[in-house]
């Protein structure tokens, strides 16, 4: 499975320019750290050719979430859910309707 971590540089509070360029290297940082190390064992599931989108942003309070952009199995979104729980991040809620259904289960 291909796995891909996207940072979102949408701050929905506005901070200073010095903390704002902190916040985004650090939110880099941890979009490689995920991708590369914590969800590598994902580029052993089949089928090896599906993959798996991930977003990256802060929230109001400068916590990390996440969220799954595609359709991936149960397995998938649950072992991304254990990783992402393990590092402290939370589920991007979101009331958009693009997003697909079967993340509802985290909300």
């Amino acid at each position: 499975m291909i796995v891909t971590v996207v940072p979102i540089f949408d701050f929905e509070v506005q901070p200073n320019q010095p903390l704002k360029k902190v916040m985004t290297e650090r939110l880099k940082r941890f979009a490689e750290e995920l991708q590369a190390i914590h969800l590598k064992d994902l580029e052993f599931v089949e089928p090896f050719l599906a993959d798996v989108v991930v977003y990256l942003s802060y929230n109001s309070k400068y916590t990390i979430r996440w969220r799954i952009t595609n359709d991936v199995p149960k397995e998938v979104e649950s072992a991304v859910a254990e990783v992402c729980a393990k590092l402290n991040y939370i589920y991007w809620r979101t009331p958009t309707l693009n997003v697909f259904n079967a993340q509802k289960r985290y909300l």
